[in-house]
């Protein structure tokens, strides 16, 4: 029997990561977080002095570095065994690792360490290109998308909760570069096609969007 994988992709401060969570606890099988795995590729680059633009180099850095994502609850990401969960959220590393995701060896070298996973234990899988470059055979693909004003909010809101000092503008500003960056990208670039259940979640609270992708997938596999 083939291992269930799920796919949830869609833009920054859409709600994938807890959606994610609350949808591996659900059906019982492991969360990944693949976002994680390049932001931990934008703290190596940044704490060598990398452009995180830089192709060469970068491909230099990934084919060193260890990255490895453990499930669980919160789940931790390591670099070379170091535990930098706490370090991979601010407004430097998100755009470190929007950067870094547009090197080609980068996704590559990512890539496969998430099919390894994917493969081994099943999962779901969150991030930009999983329905589309991981695992594109699968039927459960989901892109959450929501309105840039409301994932900028969500996304203040998230750095005050942890004490960092921001501006909404900011912010928003941040939010929108982002997102051109990530779909203007010529290697897999973030988008969906008809095979992907859309689910604008502007205005759904996290358990109407966690119900609905279970109820999708408990549909399509009963």
């Amino acid at each position: 029997m083939q291992p269930l994988i799920v796919a949830i992709d869609g833009p920054s401060s859409v709600g994938k990561t807890t959606a994610s969570r609350r949808v591996a606890r659900a059906l019982g099988i492991p969360h990944i977080d693949t976002g994680a795995m390049y932001r931990a590729i934008g703290v190596a680059a940044v704490r060598e002095g990398i452009d995180t633009r830089d192709a060469e180099h970068l491909e230099e850095l990934v084919s060193r570095v260890q990255i490895e994502f453990i499930p669980g609850e919160r789940g931790r990401i390591l670099l070379n065994g170091e535990d930098i969960s706490p370090l991979i959220r601010t407004p430097e590393i998100s755009m470190a690792a929007s950067n870094v995701s547009a090197i080609p060896a980068v996704r590559r070298s990512l890539v496969r360490l998430q099919q390894e996973m994917g493969r081994r234990s099943g999962g779901v899988l969150e991030g930009r290109d999983i329905g589309t470059k991981v695992f594109p055979e699968t039927p459960h693909k989901f892109f959450l998308t929501a309105r840039p004003e409301v994932r900028a909010q969500r996304r203040y809101r998230e750095l005050l909760s942890r004490g960092t000092s921001a501006e909404l503008g900011t912010v928003l500003a941040e939010t929108i570069k982002r997102d051109d960056q990530d779909s203007t990208r010529s290697d897999s670039p973030l988008s969906y096609d008809e095979s992907y259940t859309v689910l604008d979640t502007s205005d759904l609270t996290i358990d109407e969007v966690v119900r609905a992708i279970v109820n999708a997938i408990e549909a399509s596999t009963a």
